[in-house]
């Protein structure tokens, strides 16, 4: 369990690091990224982009 944590911990900091470039390259902006203010706060959920992601990763590990 304390692995996972980790490993969630550790996937969160890198996506929050490698944000800026992801949204220069147009994720994080594609029709099913929902972006909302609720509360006085933005809240973003990248739905598409998770899922454009998520491909490019499976086709990756597929590959090598």
């Amino acid at each position: 369990m304390l692995r996972w944590a980790l490993v969630i911990l550790l996937a969160l900091v890198l996506i929050s690091w490698a944000q800026p470039l992801l949204q220069r390259l147009g994720l994080g902006r594609l029709p099913g990224d929902f972006r909302f203010k609720l509360f006085g706060r933005e809240w973003y959920l990248p739905v598409a982009s998770t899922l454009v992601l998520s491909f490019v990763v499976s086709l990756l590990m597929k590959v090598f």
